[in-house]
């Protein structure tokens, strides 16, 4: 039942809102006394300190399925952004946006998770690309995590519409690729423009 809480709790917290969600709302929704709900939950923050937990998971396993099917560095990382897309697609209001305004504790947890887990998937992404000569040889691999996280996480947290999210995460991608990028590279990162338009 805590797991069915949490899965019900986060879509709605997702979908409507992390402040306008009440213990009432879910409630409601699951059909169950809201005593139920306080009975795994003491209040609602750390129900939406469980979520985020459970919203953090999620994505990380997408993107280790996803880094698993082995496509090449450019390409991996249009599909890990189509996983956004997809995972957040039905949401006016970005989540990390509310989160950061309503809850800026739980914000900060869920951030320093983030920071650690995206900053290895985008360590090991640029490692690859030099592998495959899609990325130049000499770049200061600490240094481009730290620009591409720096710019994806403030764009995450100063923009309120998920649609505007989604279209400057896009731009913030190509800039990083073309920095990144060789000959080789940039060819790839045309490609995957086209089909991703």
């Amino acid at each position: 039942m805590k797991y069915k809480i949490i899965e019900k709790a986060t879509e709605m917290f997702l979908k409507l809102g992390f402040k306008s969600v009440t213990m009432d709302d879910i409630a409601n929704e699951m059909c169950i006394s809201k005593k139920t709900i306080y009975k795994y939950f003491e209040n609602k923050e750390i129900l939406i300190s469980e979520g985020t937990k459970a919203v953090h998971e999620k994505i990380h396993d997408t993107i280790n399925t996803i880094v698993s099917k082995n496509f090449n560095a450019i390409h991996e990382n249009f599909e890990i952004r189509k996983m956004f897309r997809e995972m957040f697609n039905s949401f006016d209001n970005s989540p990390v946006y509310q989160l950061k305004k309503h809850y800026p504790e739980i914000h900060n947890e869920f951030i320093c998770r983030e920071v650690d887990e995206c900053n290895a998937v985008f360590r090991q992404n640029i490692a690859k690309g030099i592998k495959e000569g899609l990325y130049r040889e000499n770049i200061d691999i600490e240094s481009s995590v730290r620009f591409y996280y720096t710019l994806i996480f403030n764009i995450n947290e100063t923009t309120k519409s998920e649609k505007e999210v989604f279209e400057l995460e896009y731009h913030a991608l190509e800039y990083h690729t073309r920095a990144l990028a060789t000959p080789k590279g940039i060819k790839e990162l045309e490609k995957q423009l086209e089909v991703n338009k």
